[in-house]
This record gives structure tokens, C-alpha cells and sequence, in this order.
């Protein structure tokens, strides 16, 4: 699709990175995707490079101007830049509502034809977000409109970000017992790690980990826990009893820790496939959860007023139902439950857990037919662009 027949469709985005990796993981899924799957000339402004090499080992700290796989990539450092109308591209994505340079808006303003903007919203299931995905919003001063594009669940919202392939690329993956030992073996896993129950582990400081490996601990069957190197610091450092480093590992009653270092994106999604059971945190991992075909439980960014709460609890009245005993340890894991997560029963609210497995793999994959029809929101989000042309 082409918004102008004499030319391939352009297309900027700006990234703020707040959430360390969500944010630049979704904005680096989302450029790749518009480059290779729809021939987009793709622009990613992003203010902290550092954060983003960490998921894309190409990237140069140093460059303020770089090609990475095809994505043109700006380092962002600050809001006082001067800008021309020919710098603007056909399209112009605000991340998460994150405040464009004024030089910038006033070149788009500037520009013939203006461009479309978008405002990339958060994932929510919350009902209010159908009502305001592709509402407008007039620039106080300027000749220039801004939309907002919400992400969602349902075919009212923009849909989730997959990839034409993924589907296909986690099948043969999945299906194929060897690769999986081979992908875990060169994250340096031992034999009776990859037979274990395998479990990975990405959240924020606040989840009561030291509870769950406790609990994890005392069981009668082998867990392999697959930690991503600076996650989940406090607790990790207490089962070591040391600073852990990636490629340590430590193993108390049938727990055993393994830190990996961090992996570009296609390694972290053969990760989570090739998982019993992952834990995730924030929008992207939590969207690459609900592709990966395997139980999965969120942990979701932490906001004031415990307003995560709320839109923890919207996801599960979609996703969970009747399986109370994820939606039961999801509440605990977020803080959104009664009591105290630490003092919780975490022996108990696991082995619940373990017992629905079988249910929740089953749902894993009912939720994934549902969600393609919605279609994919790259395509989603062209088609919008286009129609307001």
C-alpha cells in the first residue's frame, strides 16, 4: 500500500523510552515490520540507544544517523532541533503520546500535503478504548490534526502487532523437539534444565519473586527458571547469595535459576515457545506471550492509583475466563489481590496454577484464533492512514 502512487509510502516514528524495553520493542517490531512486509520507508527517532541495543545488538551508541535492517535510525537528544517540510515523511507516528520537537510539528504543519498523525496508543482491554481509537484531535494553533490509534482486542481497535510469518515459524519450531533443545543448549542450559519444567521470568522489581521461588523450591518436580540478566535483581541476588552474572546458574531443592543475557527479539520469541510456562511484563513481551501458543501470566506496568489494577482486571475478564486460578495468582503477582503479595500462600496458589496448565494451554491457542481475526496492526494502521488522505 502506497499513500502515493509515484512513491513508497514514508513514515517517522518517535520513541521515548520510559519502560526501558517495551517501548523501544514495540516501536523496533513495528518499524521492521512496515519496512519488510509493506516496503515502507521507515524513520525511528529514539532518545536512549543504549536500551535499544540490548534488544538489537547492531545498534551503534555512537551514531546519530544509522541503517539497521533497513529502518532508518535517528538518535532523539532533546526537543530544540530545527526542522524543514522536506524532512517530514508521509506519515508520523507519536509513541505513546510522547511530545514531539516543536521545530518538527511546525515543519508538518508546513508541509504539502500534511502528513498523517498518529498518536500510538497503549494495549488496554478496557471498553473505553473502542470509543476513542481513530478519534481526532485539532492542534491548538496549527493546520494539523492528530488521531489516536489504539492497539486492542477487538475488531473496534487497531489489533495487535504479528508478523505474516510467525505463526508459521513458531509451528516448525514448536514441532520440532530438536531445535528447541538446540536453542536452549546455546543459551547454555545443562540437559536436566531443558527435561525440567521451564519457565521464564520477566518482570518488574515489584513482584514478589522471592515468594514464588520459595515455593518453586519445595516442589516435588524439577523447575528450570530462565531469568534475563538485571531482572528481577533483589531476588536473584538472595538465591545466588551472590551478584549473578548471565550464564550463572544456581539450583536449591527442585529450583534452579539460570541467568541469560539479554537476546535480540526473534531469540526472545523462540524463547518464550520453546517455555512451559513465561511470565511476562509491560505491552511487548506480554504481546509476544499471546503468540507464543504457551500458558503465560502479565505482569503490568505499575501506575498511580493502582490504575494498572483496573486494566489488569479488564484483560482478565477477556482472557481468563473460567480459569480462576491464573486470574486468582495474577491479581497476587500484580499486587492486586487481598493481603500482602509476600504473605501470600504461594505453594498453594501455584500448585492451582500447575494444575490448570493443560486449560490455559488450550486457551493460549482458542485466544490466538481469536485475535487474527482482527487482522495485524501494521496493515491496520497503513489502511487507517491511507483512508484519511
Amino acid at each position: 500500500m502506497s499513500l502515493h502512487p509515484q512513491h513508497p509510502t514514508t513514515l517517522t516514528i518517535f520513541c521515548k523510552v520510559v519502560d526501558n524495553y517495551g517501548d523501544i520493542g514495540i516501536c523496533w517490531r513495528l518499524a521492521r515490520q512496515l519496512r519488510h512486509e509493506h516496503g515502507v520507508a521507515v524513520t525511528l527517532w529514539v532518545d536512549d540507544l543504549k536500551s535499544f541495543r540490548r534488544i538489537c545488538p547492531g545498534v551503534d551508541l555512537d551514531a546519530d544517523h544509522q541503517l539497521v535492517q533497513g529502518v532508518q535510525v535517528r538518535h532523539w537528544r532533546g526537543q530544540e532541533a530545527s526542522h524543514a517540510p522536506g524532512e517530514v515523511d508521509d506519515i508520523v507516528i507519536e509513541f505513546f503520546g510522547c511530545e514531539l520537537p516543536p521545530g518538527y510539528v511546525e515543519a508538518m504543519a508546513r508541509r504539502e500535503p500534511r502528513p498523517v498523525w498518529l498518536n500510538y496508543e497503549g494495549l488496554s482491554a478496557e471498553e473505553w478504548v473502542e470509543g476513542c481509537h481513530r478519534l481526532p484531535s485539532m492542534h491548538p494553533r496549527l493546520k494539523l490534526t492528530k488521531h489516536f490509534f489504539f492497539p486492542g482486542f477487538t475488531d473496534k481497535t487497531g489489533g495487535l502487532l504479528r508478523e505474516r510469518a510467525i505463526g508459521a515459524e513458531r509451528a516448525a519450531f514448536q514441532s520440532d523437539p530438536g531445535q528447541a533443545q538446540d536453542f536452549l543448549a546455546g543459551l547454555g542450559l545443562a540437559q536436566g534444565e531443558i527435561d525440567a519444567f521451564k519457565v521464564s521470568l520477566f518482570c518488574y522489581p515489584f513482584a514478589p519473586v522471592a515468594s514464588l521461588f520459595r515455593a518453586w523450591e519445595r516442589g516435588a518436580a524439577p523447575i528450570a527458571c530462565l531469568v534475563p540478566e538485571g531482572v528481577a535483581a533483589d531476588a536473584v541476588q538472595a538465591f545466588f547469595g551472590k551478584t549473578a552474572r548471565a550464564g550463572d546458574s544456581a539450583t536449591r531443592g527442585a529450583l534452579t535459576v539460570r541467568i541469560l543475557p539479554f537476546v535480540a527479539q526473534p531469540d526472545y520469541d523462540r524463547l518464550l515457545w520453546a517455555c512451559d510456562l513465561n511470565f511476562v511484563r509491560g505491552e511487548d513481551s506480554w504481546v509476544r506471550a499471546q503468540w507464543a501458543n504457551r500458558p503465560f501470566v502479565w505482569h503490568i506496568y505499575l501506575q498511580d492509583e493502582n490504575l494498572h489494577h483496573k486494566k489488569l482486571r479488564a484483560f482478565l475478564d477477556r482472557y481468563a475466563v473460567g480459569l480462576d486460578s491464573l486470574k486468582t495468582f495474577s491479581l497476587h503477582w500484580n499486587g492486586a489481590g487481598p493481603g500482602d503479595p509476600q504473605d501470600q500462600d504461594w505453594q498453594a496458589l501455584w500448585a492451582d496454577l500447575l494444575a490448570d496448565m493443560p486449560e490455559m494451554a488450550e486457551r493460549a491457542g482458542a485466544w490466538e484464533t481469536r485475535m487474527l481475526e482482527n487482522g495485524d496492526l501494521a496493515t491496520n494502521l497503513l489502511a487507517f492512514a491511507a483512508s484519511l488522505r
